[in-house]
């Protein structure tokens, strides 16, 4: 017969063996609930969540889709609208792309090749934004580099023009017809003038600090 201490030490040795074969199976969450708010902290928790966001980069909306305005009848208002583009297309456009990265990121290239698409479905002349699609859909915007780029949108600039029977462009001198003369360079505060000098003078009666005139004592 085992006596009342060996029943009680096998018990605690099963207990324990039965423990660490449920920790095996199921390990311990190192998570724990804020008492104050109730969240959940750690493994499956609030930082898990964080940790998902963080690698996720922002889908822009609305790229995608057909011609959001309806067709433009007023005749004036078209012509007027015409003109203000092409100047629009001639000097930011132009520049814009002209001062495009030469090894842009991949946030960079979502962003340029998005605001075309944008501009083809938000264009307040759906006939003319229709166009521009049928433009993008044949013509996909390249984003690669500035020369890529700035190539690119001269391509589709001269494909207007031989629609619209214009002159195409030279797209060889872009640089030159669109320097904006500002460079690469970041934006800086112009540095302070130095003091300037006071002139030597050999006048014992002056200081020769400030050049003014010292008080002089007397009999």
């Amino acid at each position: 017969m085992l006596s009342r201490f060996a029943k009680s030490l096998i018990l605690v040795i099963f207990a324990m063996f039965m423990l660490t074969m449920i920790a095996l199976v199921h390990p311990p969450s190192r998570s724990y609930i804020d008492p104050w708010t109730g969240q959940l902290f750690g493994e499956g928790g609030v930082e898990k969540m964080f940790n998902s966001k963080a690698g996720q980069q922002k889908e822009i909306k609305g790229v995608e889709g057909g011609v959001i305005m309806g067709k433009l009848g007023n005749a004036t208002v078209k012509a007027a609208l015409g003109r203000a583009t092409w100047k629009l297309l001639q000097v930011h456009i132009h520049t814009m792309t002209l001062r495009y990265p030469e090894k842009p990121t991949a946030d960079e290239r979502g962003a340029l090749e998005s605001y075309f698409y944008l501009s083809s479905r938000l264009y307040p002349c759906g006939e003319c934004a229709a166009d521009f699609q049928k433009l993008l859909k044949k013509y996909p915007p390249q984003t690669s580099s500035r020369k890529t780029a700035s190539l690119w949108l001269c391509g589709v600039h001269n494909e207007v023009n031989k629609r619209l029977r214009k002159a195409e462009f030279d797209c060889a001198h872009l640089s030159d017809e669109y320097d904006c003369g500002c460079g690469d360079e970041p934006v800086s505060e112009k540095p302070a003038a130095p003091a300037a000098a006071v002139p030597h003078t050999d006048d014992f009666g002056l200081d020769r600090l400030t050049g003014a005139d010292m008080i002089r004592g007397g009999r």
